[in-house]
């Protein structure tokens, strides 16, 4: 039977339930796109695509992709899971298909089945010259106890296309003898995400796809690899284009992983090219780098982002107009809040999350871009209420419902060596300080956020972090300092206010090699929230981690490791890393050093001396908080 004719009934019990479906389904009104529940409904529009009790047959949908053929057909690529959410089950490659830019969609169309094994990852590209689609693909043996692909996995390239705008599909063919030599051999992943066909520069026609593999040694994976695949002939030969290794050491560690990597041709005809980053030592989570050369070599080795805040997940990149959107969650902990961020310089920057324009705060995860027609973006991700699994949505919004380009915020003075003045957001004003003047913070969205350089980070060291809070607040979090990341496993260092339970709380999680995480605290016997100036230091050093709060001191265990590794890197006054709490009070004289000052020190910032002691290269920040330059 031809592949676009077939249906998917796995047992008579599916098939009488797909079948009642469609019966009552005939008595109700054609589904129509709706508002998400978190965004305005003015240039924005969505609807479930994929969802396991909307589409009988499979337990699970995950992984979207969608591409416009050149007939301005969307064709929206999943794995249809059967019997559960894992990565390495029975798994199916799915498509819909819509003429109307996304408006509506075609009943669910079987193009691959793995019948009985994992056949995911899709990578579509159009061929703009020919019309054909071609989908790169992989294939791994399956599994039915819900665990992973085994390592080594046996996983391998194939490739099937469509000469019918997506209709129907050809067999899959084997890449391996093309795109998989012998060292890459522990694990093969492409996309999933589309790819694409150049338009400018001497390889114009090119098609271009991702991959990001490992190689693994007999008794270990020894290598993280991440690829451009490149073919000059429509799809029909392939070969290894850009490529950027890196080495795993003995005990685990490696500096970056760059997966699951999304492309995106720049106006200049630069690729740029910007994955997901997991668990390497280098700070963020996610990193990029671009090809000039149409994807023969990358230009420079990836480089982390910092500050760019978002899950371990997968994301997605499009040029529209003159920016270049990002589609990922805004939470640097979990998979949640799925945000558009956008980029005015090829994606060397990228907007905060405070600028980004939310889809959803519901859990979210993997996702796709694509110009759906003149007007409209379409979004095509994983999305739920109670987990990013649930469902796939399918959105479409128009430039005018993302947030317009925003000027520069108003700053506050980091007299530090080499600091550059910190963001003040949300509305922070200034009020009567221990010291001259302090910033107030209303609890809501105010916070003061430091832009990411190389000497914030603590790592390994000691430190000390030390500054002046008044509250008088019952109930919430009120976090008074954060740096790093957030989460139980991500490296960071905090300071915060914990009224309900009537303490103050200091915290560092750190990484020790390749072993777990690990955290240590210190906690007082009192909130400190009477509304009078207290001074807090939290020290690290000789073994033991330091609370003091007017000269009292509580001492708990160290824990070995660095304060910041494999995450997000943030630095915050008055606010979380994830923007879910925010502190209600005033905040005067913050000064972070990395060494562990002696409780001289310590007594001398907690005195009058605080706002005299000079600033020395080990000080790492210091903001005065005593006044707030406007925007230009």
């Amino acid at each position: 039977m031809p592949s676009g004719l077939r249906v998917r009934l796995r047992s008579l019990r599916t098939a009488t339930t797909a079948l009642a479906l469609v019966a009552f389904g005939a008595l109700l009104p054609a589904p129509s796109a709706q508002a998400a529940p978190d965004a305005p409904a003015t240039g924005f529009e969505q609807q479930v695509l994929f969802k396991a009790s909307q589409d009988p047959g499979y337990a699970c949908y995950r992984i979207p992709a969608v591409v416009k053929t050149v007939k301005g057909t969307l064709l929206a690529f999943a794995e249809g899971r059967v019997n559960d959410c894992s990565d390495a089950g029975d798994i199916d490659i799915v498509v819909k298909r819509s003429h109307d830019g996304g408006r509506t969609w075609s009943p669910l169309q079987v193009i691959n089945e793995g019948a009985g094994d994992t056949h995911g990852n899709p990578a579509p590209i159009v061929d703009r010259g020919t019309g054909r689609i071609v989908l790169a693909e992989t294939y791994n043996t399956g599994r039915t106890d819900g665990k992973n692909c085994d390592v080594p996995c046996d996983r391998t390239p194939h490739l099937q296309y469509s000469d019918d705008d997506g209709r129907s599909w050809s067999a899959p063919r084997d890449l391996s003898d093309q795109i998989l030599p012998k060292d890459w051999n522990s694990w093969y992943a492409t996309g999933p995400v589309h790819g694409l066909q150049l338009t400018r520069g001497e390889h114009a026609g090119r098609l271009v796809f991702t991959a990001n593999t490992e190689t693994w040694d007999g008794s270990r994976v020894t290598a993280n690899h991440a690829a451009l695949i490149v073919s000059d002939d429509g799809g029909k030969n392939w070969k290894i284009g850009a490529k950027d290794s890196y080495p795993i050491a003995q005990d685990g560690t490696f500096r970056q992983k760059p997966s699951e990597m999304t492309i995106t041709e720049r106006p200049d005809g630069a690729l740029y090219v910007s994955g997901r980053e997991q668990d390497g030592t280098d700070l963020g989570h996610r990193t990029h780098t671009v090809s000039r050369d149409g994807g023969d070599s990358f230009a420079a080795p990836f480089k982390a982002v910092p500050d760019l805040y978002t899950p371990q997940v997968q994301g997605s990149t499009l040029q529209f107009g003159k920016r270049m959107l990002l589609a990922c969650p805004g939470d640097p902990d979990r998979r949640r809040t799925m945000q558009i961020r956008s980029s005015y310089d090829g994606g060397r920057t990228w907007d905060s999350v405070d600028r980004g324009t939310t889809v959803t705060t519901d859990w979210s995860g993997y996702s796709d871009l694509v110009r759906a027609d003149g007007e409209h973006v379409g979004l095509m991700y994983e999305g739920g209420a109670v987990d990013a699994r649930d469902e796939i949505r399918f959105a479409r919004f128009t430039e005018d419902w993302l947030q317009p380009r925003r000027g520069p915020d108003p700053t506050t003075a980091d007299r530090a060596p080499y600091a550059k003045p910190a963001a003040v957001l949300g509305g922070a004003s200034t009020t009567e300080g221990r010291f001259g003047r302090a910033l107030a913070f209303d609890g809501t969205d105010d916070a003061v956020r430091l832009p990411y350089r190389s000497q914030l980070p603590l790592g390994a060291k000691d430190f000390t972090a030390s500054l002046w809070f008044r509250y008088s607040a019952t109930s919430g979090e009120q976090p008074l300092l954060w740096m790093g990341g957030i989460g139980t496993n991500q490296p960071q260092v905090w300071l915060r206010g914990e009224p309900a339970s009537n303490r103050v709380t200091g915290l560092i999680t750190t990484r020790d090699g390749a072993t777990p995480p690990r955290s240590a605290s210190v906690r007082t016997t009192s909130a400190y929230n009477d509304g009078q100036w207290h001074h807090i230091a939290l020290r690290r050093g000789a073994g033991q981690l330091t609370l003091s709060i007017d000269g009292t001191r509580v001492t708990a265990a160290d824990v070995p490791g660095t304060v910041t590794r494999n995450s997000g890197y943030g630095f915050h006054v008055g606010q979380r890393v994830d923007s879910r709490a925010h502190f209600a009070g005033s905040i005067d004289e913050v000064r972070v050093y990395d060494r562990a000052l002696s409780d001289a020190e310590l007594t001398e910032l907690g005195t009058d001396g605080a706002a005299k002691t000079p600033v020395t290269r080990d000080t790492v920040a210091w903001l005065p908080m005593d006044h707030i330059r406007a925007s230009n």
